[in-house]
């Protein structure tokens, strides 16, 4: 690729800023990681990728970063194009063959939202690989808006509070999440992506899906955002300022045990007129 033009030059700064500040303030990679980044051939875990091999060169840490894609044996999955894509980037790869789309099909109804099974299917595989390869670290692609729109979806649809972690440790405590792009806007990662022209892999396993959940809560976002600019940021800020006493949940904060302190020093002023 050539020379920038003013305006990307600052997209990749800004991208590239406000994943290093994501990087150091969760502490997400450290002296001799070995990263694996997962790429599932769209915009996020491409960007995710560039952004990471910049950071290899310039960051004061040494770390090893190892590609993995996993073909999940979709009909018509362009199976030759991330092999020549990280080719001529020169980093170390692994495509992961596992044939989860027949059972996705087996196991859901003609119609039904196959996002939540198949997403399982491939973490739970990718998993397993980064433990058998020695990762210490699993990279995924999710951005700010990934995040917040997590949120609203278990608020709404599974009546609890949480998102995506930028750091997670996994329930087998064998494997360490991190999301380097957390500070991202996704329109950022658009806008680079189509700059940078990625080599994009349609993910057409389940077709559109116009009406699954995750697209009703990003359009409502959407909207917020048009009517009241950096709401969205305001509601990620929230998630980075919890309080807990302030909330509901009796496991999180010991309501039962509040009482008044009585050390504590009265409101009330005995006042005397003169």
């Amino acid at each position: 690729m050539g020379t920038l033009s003013v305006n990307q030059n600052k997209l990749q700064k800004r991208l590239r800023r406000q994943a290093g500040e994501a990087v150091a303030d969760y502490k997400m990679i450290e002296e001799g990681d070995k990263v694996m980044v997962c790429l599932s051939g769209g915009k996020d875990s491409y960007t995710l990728l560039d952004v990471l091999l910049h950071f290899q060169k310039v960051a004061p840490v040494r770390f090893d970063i190892v590609a993995v894609n996993m073909d999940q044996k979709q009909p018509g999955f362009p199976e030759h194009v991330l092999p020549a894509y990280l080719k001529s980037l020169g980093v170390e790869y692994h495509i992961v063959e596992k044939d989860t789309y027949s059972l996705v099909k087996e196991l859901i109804p003609e119609g039904k939202t196959t996002c939540s099974l198949c997403s399982r299917l491939r973490r739970g595989t990718l998993y397993t690989f980064a433990d058998e390869i020695g990762a210490t670290k699993m990279a995924l692609g999710h951005h700010r808006d990934d995040i917040v729109e997590t949120f609203f979806l278990n608020m709404f649809f599974n009546g609890t509070l949480k998102a995506m972690p930028p750091k997670l440790r996994a329930d087998d405590g064998r494997n360490v999440v991190i999301r380097p792009l957390a500070y991202c806007h996704e329109k950022d990662i658009q806008a680079y992506s189509d700059f940078k022209n990625f080599p994009i892999i349609p993910c057409n396993l389940c077709g559109s899906q116009e009406n699954l959940q995750r697209q009703v809560v990003k359009d409502m976002l959407q909207d917020w955002e048009r009517k009241t600019p950096g709401r969205v940021d305001s509601i990620f800020r929230s998630l980075q300022n919890v309080q807990p006493s302030q909330l509901a949940d009796r496991n999180l904060f010991d309501f039962s045990n509040l009482r008044i302190d009585e050390t504590a020093a009265s409101r009330f002023v005995n006042v005397v007129n003169v």
